[in-house]
């Protein structure tokens, strides 16, 4: 049974990772993230997002601790993002949202044709 206090708990539960999660790009860039570790550029190109967007995102999640950022000793310098062990605690949603994401594709080819 649902009360007003667990409620206004899930409210804020939901808020709480919207805010780490939330837009347009932070869920895409840890599905690409969950088959590897990838460069800055190639995260650009597979994400088809601007780098001075794709660095503000990147900074975001490496503050919350989903990403850690690693400089490699490489001329020119390059740049690795991974995710990290915490992230792992997103898994779940990821392949909840995929799931859902494919039905709904389906539902809606099929409703349309």
């Amino acid at each position: 049974m649902h009360t007003k206090e667990t409620c206004g708990k899930a409210m804020r539960a939901v808020r709480d990772t919207l805010d780490v999660v939330g837009g347009k790009w932070k869920l895409v860039l840890l599905t690409i993230l969950m088959s590897g570790k990838r460069r800055f550029r190639e995260l650009s190109r597979e994400a088809g997002i601007s780098p001075r967007i794709l660095s503000k995102e990147l900074q975001e999640m490496e503050m919350n601790g989903l990403v850690s950022r690693t400089v490699c000793d490489t001329k020119p310098i390059t740049v690795e993002y991974a995710l990290t062990p915490y992230s792992e605690s997103l898994k779940e949603v990821l392949e909840a949202m995929n799931r859902w994401g494919q039905n709904h594709r389906d539902k809606i080819i099929h409703t349309s044709q």
